[in-house]
């Protein structure tokens, strides 16, 4: 006879890891940064259900996320679309990753520990990687990996936790840079002057590498706002 434990764990429905409207949330936010929805499209309710499966209820949660997280725009008479991308705010951002990164590079560079570098390899190899497979989701995933590394092996929660919280608005920019023309080879080749300057354990050239990195990321970020204004 199975005792009553046993018997409870054998027919114990296990829940699934994510529940349906998290589910529905990554796929329309992955369609938004990866360009599957254009900056203002409409989002269709009616429509999102049917691509995904949902019922209207998680549509409509889904999008009231999005729009908390600054990648949908409720407008008057029209309703959702994918947001615009706000030169203004790009700038903000690009200033916040500077200092917050260009501080852990620092730090990173101090704390002299070749596990960080280790692990920061580890990453940009898989973004060289991903960028020969053209696998975009990819860079981005691995780009989030490295920049995690860079400010929790020296205990910067805090501010990885502020880059966090920029994370949607960040890679809803990075999906445009990393798909212009040499960027497969010139951000790989941008950090890995950072991860040098770290192995080196000169703070002061991680520092200036990180800066470099953002600044021509948002050059070319501007550039292509700049443009997309001058056509609507």
């Amino acid at each position: 006879m199975m005792n009553a434990d046993l018997r409870e764990t054998h027919i114990r429905v296990e829940r699934p890891s994510k529940t349906l409207r998290e589910l529905a949330l990554e796929k329309v936010r992955d369609a938004i940064v990866e360009g599957y929805f254009k900056p203002g499209e409409r989002l269709v309710e009616r429509d999102l259900c049917a691509q995904l499966g949902v019922s209207r209820t998680i549509v409509r949660e889904v999008l009231r996320h999005l729009e908390s997280e600054g990648l949908v725009a409720n407008l008057p008479n029209k309703g959702p679309i994918v947001a615009l991308l706000d030169l203004n705010e790009a700038k903000q951002i690009y200033e916040i990753r500077g200092a917050l990164e260009a501080m852990a590079a620092r730090l990173c560079a101090e704390r002299g520990d070749p596990a960080i570098v280790e692990a920061l390899e580890a990453s940009l190899t898989e973004i060289r990687l991903c960028y020969a497979a053209k696998d975009m989701a990819g860079v981005l995933s691995q780009t989030n990996a490295f920049y995690q590394t860079l400010f929790t092996k020296v205990d910067r929660h805090v501010a990885w936790g502020v880059v966090n919280l920029l994370t949607v608005r960040i890679n809803h920019l990075r999906s445009m840079t990393i798909k212009t023309e040499n960027r497969n080879v010139e951000g790989p080749a941008q950090m890995q002057r950072i991860v040098d300057a770290i192995r080196r354990g000169d703070g002061d050239a991680a520092h200036k590498a990180a800066l470099d990195h953002v600044a021509r990321a948002a050059a070319i970020a501007e550039a292509l706002l700049a443009a997309q204004q001058t056509q609507e």
